[in-house]
């Protein structure tokens, strides 16, 4: 059994891994406004999103997933929490996407 040391590295590394594929994924116009810290807080939005909708408890072999619902979701939350109050939605779409199809990739 891992200990817990070696299981927050383990996580570390996989948010360096997506952070670096979703850097890969954005338009370059989107890109230039978002930092790293920026994204590694949106994955943990999107994460939460997808728990508290419930999508992540679904029995069905498919989930439609709506992405522009969860950028809306990630922009609203930034703002409520005081982290940023000028996310994009049409932007952290992108974010949102390229999250998705990491997720995919990595199952």
């Amino acid at each position: 059994m891992a200990s817990l040391d070696d299981e927050i590295r383990l996580d570390e590394e996989e948010n360096r891994r997506e952070l670096a594929f979703i850097r890969t994924q954005l338009p370059s116009d989107v890109k230039k406004f978002y930092s790293d810290k920026d994204i590694l807080y949106m994955m943990d939005l999107i994460v939460d999103y997808y728990v508290s909708s419930g999508i992540l408890d679904s029995n069905d072999d498919e989930v439609e997933i709506n992405l522009e619902t969860v950028a809306e979701h990630v922009c609203k939350r930034a703002k409520e929490e005081g982290f940023c109050s000028t996310f994009n939605p049409d932007e952290v779409f992108f974010i949102v996407q390229a999250d998705l199809d990491f997720q995919e990739q990595n199952l």
